[in-house]
């Protein structure tokens, strides 16, 4: 097979062949691969994104399986490629998969695998962490120190806002929105509204339960509610935090006339996707209302920004990081290695995508099946007894 691109071999008289598009942190993947006979074949392209045409030379003559990026597009021409060469498997080292076509991978007969159940707390951190620096104008504070302008204490110096007591909205009330409210509830004494299609029973129990711990101990005790309305929360809250998925009814939910919704004030935070918020508007906001302030960990058209973006001081923007923590990042390689290998040996699809602590665990072998196949029913592939 013809070798276009750096590769890096690990065990090359395997029986079944892998391929990464990229380098994955950690080595318990690679490890786990091998030991079931696995030739594992790492591209080490130094582009930041591989072309379709890139995929296709990787993939070859033969590949049981490929693991690939969120950044890559899957549809017709590479699921062909891969069906061709004899391949069952593509997995995204991700929870998302806007970049893949399932309906081609369905055609062709492909598992499409993602990895749930490792990035919830890691997600909820990041975006707790662009509440806190936008809150208290961390970075616009840091660039003053490092430009050398600060000559002493002053009385207005990046006056920001004082969480504790305030409201945080949160829209989408999943696994990452829930951990990030009762970071934000517990960890700064915030009063919740939420809005979800779905009301979050055990986030409402939490709430109430912490606010009755507050009473006990002679504090004011916290509140939830939840909204009828997306509006609702936009219009009552003082920080929101986007976590909605992403599809045809939330691209730009949060648009001009959502915007101008909001407290003048408030601070907004998305780690979910970039085309949630309409990011034009967006910097016509913030520079219309300085005091306004934004985190960002996506963006509508990455890897870029709107034009004048950048040069928003009441922006802080992140290159995609809230799964950025080790701990999170070989775990999503290991459940994306675990995807194409249980596919490559006829495992069982696992009962519960979200509790995946028995494929992490390093000191015990991984159960037989895929943690996470996105379209096993439409594949008809079984579920795991386990």
């Amino acid at each position: 097979m013809a070798k276009p691109v750096a590769v890096e071999v690990y065990n090359p008289n395997g029986k079944y062949r892998v391929v990464s598009t990229k380098p994955m942190p950690g080595t318990r993947w690679i490890n786990l691969l091998v030991d079931q006979g696995c030739r594992v074949e790492i591209c080490h392209l130094t582009k930041t994104i591989l072309s379709v045409e890139d995929i296709i030379d990787l993939i070859g003559n033969k590949c049981d399986g490929v693991i690939g990026q969120l950044t890559e597009d899957w549809g017709e021409t590479l699921f062909s490629a891969l069906s061709k060469a004899g391949g069952k498997a593509f997995s995204n080292m991700a929870v998302g998969y806007n970049n893949v076509d399932v309906e081609a991978a369905n055609k062709y007969g492909i598992a499409v695998g993602n990895t749930p159940g490792v990035l919830t707390e890691t997600t909820a951190e990041l975006a707790a962490s662009l509440s806190l620096a936008a809150a208290r104008r961390i970075v616009e504070a840091d660039g003053f120190m490092r430009a050398g302008l600060y000559e002493g204490w002053l009385p207005h110096l990046f006056v920001g806002n004082l969480l504790k007591g305030q409201t945080v909205g949160v829209i989408g009330a999943g696994r990452i929105g829930s951990a990030y409210a009762r970071m934000m509830v517990e960890g700064f004494k915030m009063n919740l509204i939420y809005f979800d299609l779905y009301q979050s029973t055990r986030l409402e129990k939490f709430v109430t339960a912490y606010g009755q711990f507050l009473k006990a101990n002679g504090e004011q005790p916290v509140t939830w509610k939840r909204a009828s309305s997306m509006e609702e929360v936009l219009r009552e809250a003082d920080l929101i935090s986007l976590h909605p998925v992403l599809d045809k009814t939330t691209y730009h939910l949060v648009n001009k006339e959502r915007l101008a919704m909001m407290k003048k004030e408030a601070i907004l935070v998305n780690c979910s996707r970039g085309p949630v918020i309409d990011e034009v508007a967006l910097v016509n906001h913030l520079r219309e209302n300085p005091m306004f302030r934004v985190g960002l960990d996506v963006f509508e058209e990455e890897p870029f920004m709107k034009p004048g973006l950048a040069d928003m001081k009441n922006a802080i923007v992140v290159p995609h990081i809230a799964s950025a923590s080790k701990w999170t990042r070989e775990g999503m390689a290991t459940l994306a290695a675990l995807n194409v290998l249980g596919r490559i040996k006829g495992y069982p699809i696992w009962s519960d995508p979200n509790r995946v602590d028995p494929f992490l665990n390093e000191n015990a072998s991984p159960p037989n099946a895929s943690p996470s196949i996105v379209n096993s029913k439409a594949l008809g592939l079984p579920v795991s007894k386990l």
